[in-house]
This record gives structure tokens, sequence and C-alpha cells, in this order.
């Protein structure tokens, strides 16, 4: 693919990524999500690391002399697909004991949690999320609430 930097990641339903243009550089990928909508989402280093890691080595021996349009590619470059994501995540978080939790959008839902428990604004979490309505984005203040109380109960001397 030559320079790396030129990258474009495009997510479709469930996760299914496309290489189109770039942002790599710029630390940040472009995302398509439902109702083809577009958002900035960023990464940081540890993030380029791997995807620089796959780019030059695991990806070019899936592809084994092949191109493929797909940022993530299976068995011969193709697609991965929603059930396949699915299963992977789901057999990897039972390997670390997490059988009954770990789906695709645990990682989602995990992501805005930890924002919003590290003090980010709410719109800020509704752009990174694509989420069209605030309304739908304030189910995590919810979460945070419950954080704040345990964290409350266990450390304040008068709780």
């Amino acid at each position: 693919y030559g320079d790396h930097r030129d990258l474009h990641l495009s997510l479709r339903r469930q996760r299914q990524m496309c290489i189109r243009d770039s942002l790599l550089s710029e630390k940040a990928v472009l995302v398509s999500g439902k109702g083809r909508k577009e958002r900035v989402v960023p990464f940081g280093d540890e993030t380029v690391f791997w995807i620089e890691k796959y780019l030059s080595s695991s990806r070019p021996k899936l592809l084994k002399n092949k191109s493929s349009d797909f940022f993530f590619v299976g068995k011969g470059g193709k697609k991965l697909t929603r059930q396949f994501i699915w299963k992977l995540v789901r057999k990897l978080g039972a390997q670390i004991g997490l059988e009954n939790y770990c789906t695709p959008h645990t990682f989602r839902h995990t992501f805005a949690t930890h924002l919003l428990n590290n003090g980010a604004d709410l719109r800020a979490i509704q752009l990174l999320l694509g989420h069209a309505d605030i309304s739908t984005t304030q189910i995590y203040t919810k979460i945070a609430l419950d954080n704040l109380k345990q964290i409350y109960a266990k450390h304040h001397p008068r709780a």
C-alpha cells in the first residue's frame, strides 16, 4: 500500500473497515457510520504502532500478493464479516474470563464510559460515538453516576 500514512478507515455496520484515504499521520481515522455519517476519531501512539505492524507484517501475509480495499482482512484477503468479528471477540474474551461480557459493542460502551468517568464532555463523547441525539449518549451518565456512588461508598469516611 505504499505510504502507510495514506489511510482512511471507514466503519460499516459492526466495525467492518475499509481503506480509503489518509489520517494515520494525524493519529485519527475518519469513520463512516450508519447513514453514511462521518466523524473523526483520534487515537494514540500505541494504536499507530499496532496499525503499522499490522500493515507491514500481518496484512501482507493474509493478502498473499492480492489487493483488498478492506483494512482488516481474513485469509485470502477477504473482508471480515460482522459474525466473524463477533465470534472472535467472544472467543478472546472467554480466554481472559469474560465469556459472558465481551462483544464488539462492549468496546464501544467501555470507550464511552472511560471517557465520561475521566471528565470528558458529554457532547464530545456524542461526536466520537456518532450519536445523532444526545439522549442516546446520556445513557452513559447513569453508568458514570453508579461508578461515582461506588467510589464514594468505598473511599469516603462517612459513606
